[in-house]
C-alpha cells in the first residue's frame, strides 16, 4: 500500500529534528521502517550509523521483522533496532569501566532487587517495601542521586527511603551489578561525564528513530539528547493522547521540551487511521477533546461509518461477565468469527477473575495478559544463576542461588560465615570462598563442599571462554545433575517433565544464538535478562484476549468489550482524588481505539465490594461521547439489552449452527 502524503513527508525529511505526531492506527511503525529503508537505499546512510529505539522487546522484534522484509541482510548489517534498555546495556558493555564497573557486570532481575530491598528495609512489610522500590525507581528515572534526595526529603519516610536508596546503590556496586533503571541512568552519567565517550557514540549513532516518545522519562529523554547532540538528527514518533504511563515515570512534558530544546523542530501529523470505523474514531476524538492538549489533531478513516457503539447497563458484575461471554459465543457461532477477534479490556487486573469463570463455564478458550514470563520460572532462574556467576564472580545473589540449588552440602551456617567475612572485608561471597581465612572458619565437610563448588565454577568459566555457549550449558546441566534434581523435588512427574523441557529450551536458545551471532556465553547471559520470551514461543491459539487497558496499548482487535466503565473503577477512584482524570481519559482513548469494527462498553448498576452492594454512576466518559453514535441499552426506562427480535434471531442462528454441525 502506498504511503499517504504525510507519511511520505515524514519518511523523506532529514533536515534536522523531526517530531511525527502519530495518532492511533496511523501507521507509525511503517513510517519508521520505510524511513530506515529510505535512508539506507536513497540517502546513503550506513546501517551501523542508525538506531531505532522502542520501549518493548515485542515492538523491537516486530520492527526488526518489518525491516528484514524490506531490506536484505547485507543492507541492514550493523543496524540497531532495540529497546532503550538494550541500547544502554550495549553502551555499558563497551564503556562500563569508565564508571568503575567491569564489563561482565550482572543485571539483577526484580526478585533479586526485591530481596536486597527487603534486607535493607529491616522488618518493613511487603507493601512498604514495594512502595519504597517504586519510589527509588522514580528517583532513578528522574536522574536524582541519593544525596540530593536525602537533602530535599520532606518527611521521615522520604529520609528513610533515601537512606535505603544510598545503601542499595552501594550494594549494587559491591556486587558489580546494575538494575533495569541503571541500564539507562548509567549511560546518561557516562555520556555526561566523559566527553570522548560521548563524541564516540554521537559519531557512531548518527541518526536515531525513537518510537512512543510520549512514554519517555527524564532519563530516557536525557539519553536521546546526549546521543543526538546539538544537531538533533532524529525522528521522534509519539502521541500525547496515548500517554498513559505517568505512574512509572513517563513524562508527557518531554514532547513540550522537544520544542523548547530544538527550536528548529519540524512537526508532521499523521491523522488518517487505518484501523477503525469512522464512528469509533468520532467517539475517541470527542472524548479526548475534553483534555488539555499539547498538539491538536483529529483522527479520520476511509473504512466506512461502522455500527453504533453499544453501551450496556448490566445488573451486576456476574451479569456483566455472562453478557459478554454470551455475545462472544453468539458471534463466534453465527458469524464464524475466530475467538482471536475478541478482546475484553478492563482497568485493573482484579476484574479478570469473573470473566475467566464465565468463559471457562462456556468452554470458551481465553488468554490472560501478563502471564508468567519464561524467565521468571524457578527452573530457569536456577540455571541462569550459574551462568550469571560464571559471567561475574562478584554476583552475590547468583552465588547464593547456585551454591544451594541443587543442594551440595553448603547450608545456611556456611553461607552465614562466608557472608560475615565478605562484609568485614568488603569483598564478594565468591572472593570470600576463595580465601584461606574464610574457609578456616568452616567445618571440614563444608570446606570441601565450598572448594568443589568454586572449582566447578572456575572450570566452567574457562570452558565458556572458548566453547560454544550451548555446549557449555549442556555440560553444566549434566555436571550438576539438574534433571535428577527436578524429578526428586517434584511429586508429580509431569510437572518435573515440563520444567525440564523449559530448561532444555534455554539450552537450545544458547546454542542457537551462539552459532547465529558468534557470541560468548557471558555476552548472551548479559543479554538474556532483557528478553521476555523465547523466539520459538508457543503457537498462537484461537482464544479470547483478557487484558488490562495498559497492556493492550499497541494492539488491535475486530471486537472489543470495554468493561467496568463506572465512576471509581474507570476513571479510577485514586485518579479522581488526585486530579489525574486526564490520564484516565487518555486510557479510555487508548481502549476505544483498540477496536476495529465493533465496540461494546459495559457498566454495572450495582456492584458488590467487601460483601456490600454499591450503586456506582456510569463513567463520565460515556456522557462525553457523541450520543448519536452510541446506543444505550439496559438502563431503567430505556431499551432492553436484547430486544425480542434480536432474541429470536439469536435463537434461530444457534439452531442453524447446530443443524450445520449435525449435517
Amino acid at each position: 500500500m502506498k504511503l499517504n502524503p504525510q507519511q511520505q513527508q515524514a519518511v523523506e525529511y532529514l533536515g534536522g529534528p523531526l517530531f511525527v505526531l502519530a495518532g492511533a492506527g496511523s501507521g507509525k511503525t511503517r513510517v519508521i521502517t520505510e524511513k530506515i529503508a529510505y535512508m539506507i537505499q536513497n540517502v546513503g546512510y550506513k546501517p551501523h550509523h542508525i538506531a531505532a529505539i522502542t520501549f518493548t522487546n515485542k515492538a523491537a522484534k516486530e520492527m526488526q521483522e518489518r525491516v528484514s522484509e524490506r531490506l536484505s541482510k547485507a543492507q541492514t548489517r550493523g543496524l540497531i533496532v532495540s529497546t532503550f534498555h538494550s541500547l544502554g546495556m550495549r553502551m555499558l558493555r563497551e564503556d562500563a569501566e569508565s564508571l568503575g564497573y567491569k564489563k561482565n557486570f550482572s543485571i539483577l532481575d526484580a526478585s533479586d532487587c526485591a530481596a536486597i530491598f527487603t534486607e535493607l528495609s529491616g522488618s518493613a512489610g511487603k507493601e512498604i517495601v514495594f512502595k519504597m522500590r517504586h519510589q527509588i525507581s522514580l528517583w532513578k528515572n528522574d536522574l536524582r542521586e541519593p544525596d540530593e534526595v536525602f537533602a530535599q526529603a520532606q518527611n521521615d519516610w522520604e529520609r528513610h527511603a533515601a537512606q535505603v536508596y544510598a545503601n542499595y546503590q552501594t550494594r549494587l556496586e559491591h556486587y558489580q551489578a546494575v538494575d533495569f533503571d541503571d541500564l539507562i541512568r548509567l549511560p546518561v552519567l557516562l555520556l555526561r561525564e566523559h566527553q570522548q565517550i560521548r563524541y564516540k557514540w554521537q559519531d557512531r549513532l548518527r541518526y536515531l528513530l525513537v518510537d512512543e516518545c510520549q512514554d519517555t522519562n527524564a532519563c530516557q529523554y536525557a539519553l536521546l539528547r546526549l546521543i543526538t547532540g546539538l544537531a538533533g538528527m532524529f525522528t521522534a514518533v509519539g502521541d500525547d493522547d496515548q500517554s498513559i504511563y505517568a505512574w512509572r515515570g513517563a513524562d508527557m512534558e518531554n514532547l513540550r521540551r522537544l520544542q523548547e530544546d530544538y527550536p528548529q523542530l519540524k512537526i508532521i501529523k499523521l491523522e488518517q487511521n487505518y484501523r477503525s470505523s469512522a464512528r469509533i474514531l468520532r467517539i475517541a476524538n470527542q472524548v479526548i477533546a475534553n483534555n488539555n492538549k499539547l498538539f491538536a489533531k483529529r483522527l479520520w478513516s476511509q473504512l466506512g461509518e461502522g455500527n453504533k457503539i453499544r453501551v450496556i447497563a448490566c445488573q451486576n458484575e456476574e451479569n456483566e461477565a455472562k453478557y459478554v461471554t454470551r455475545q462472544i459465543a453468539y458471534l463466534n457461532a453465527s458469524q464464524q468469527r475466530p475467538y482471536t477477534d475478541f478482546a475484553v479490556l478492563y482497568r485493573g487486573n482484579h476484574q479478570a477473575r469473573i470473566f475467566e469463570e464465565a468463559l471457562r463455564e462456556a468452554h470458551i478458550p481465553y488468554r490472560l495478559s501478563g502471564g508468567q514470563s519464561f524467565y521468571d520460572k524457578a527452573e530457569i532462574k536456577d540455571i541462569l544463576s550459574y551462568l550469571r556467576l560464571i559471567a561475574n564472580n562478584d554476583d552475590d545473589p547468583a552465588f547464593l542461588r547456585a551454591a544451594t540449588t541443587p543442594k551440595r552440602g553448603i547450608g545456611d551456617t556456611t553461607l552465614g560465615k562466608l557472608n560475615q567475612y565478605a562484609k568485614n572485608h568488603q569483598c564478594s561471597l565468591f572472593q570470600a570462598a576463595c580465601t584461606t581465612d574464610a574457609l578456616a572458619q568452616l567445618s571440614n565437610k563444608s570446606r570441601e563442599a565450598v572448594y568443589q563448588f568454586i572449582d566447578f565454577i572456575e572450570k566452567t568459566s574457562k570452558a565458556a571462554e572458548t566453547n560454544n555457549a550451548g555446549e557449555v550449558v549442556q555440560q553444566l546441566l549434566q555436571d550438576i545433575q539438574y534433571e535428577n534434581h527436578l524429578f526428586n523435588s517434584e511429586e508429580n512427574n509431569r510437572v518435573a517433565e515440563n520444567r525440564w523441557k523449559n530448561v532444555c529450551e534455554l539450552q537450545k536458545w544458547y546454542a542457537k544464538k551462539s552459532e547465529e551471532k558468534n557470541k560468548s556465553l557471558n555476552e548472551l547471559t548479559q543479554t538474556i535478562t532483557l528478553i521476555t520470551l523465547l523466539e520459538n514461543k508457543e503457537e498462537e491459539i484461537d482464544a479470547v484476549k483478557l487484558s488490562t487497558l495498559h497492556a493492550a496499548k499497541g494492539l488491535e482487535y475486530p471486537c472489543v468489550y470495554l468493561v467496568g466503565c463506572e465512576e471509581g473503577i474507570f476513571p479510577h477512584a485514586e485518579s479522581i482524588e488526585n486530579g489525574n482524570v486526564e490520564e484516565e481519559r487518555r486510557l479510555m482513548y487508548v481502549g476505544i481505539t483498540r477496536a476495529k469494527q465493533e465496540l461494546t462498553i459495559t457498566h454495572c448498576i450495582k456492584r458488590k465490594k467487601a460483601g456490600v452492594w454499591h450503586f456506582p454512576e456510569p463513567s463520565r466518559f460515556i456522557d462525553e461521547m457523541p450520543q448519536d453514535d452510541i446506543v444505550i441499552l439496559g438502563r431503567k426506562g430505556g431499551k432492553p439489552i436484547i430486544s425480542k427480535e434480536e432474541g429470536r434471531a439469536m435463537l434461530q442462528d444457534f439452531l442453524n449452527t447446530l443443524k450445520r454441525q449435525q449435517d
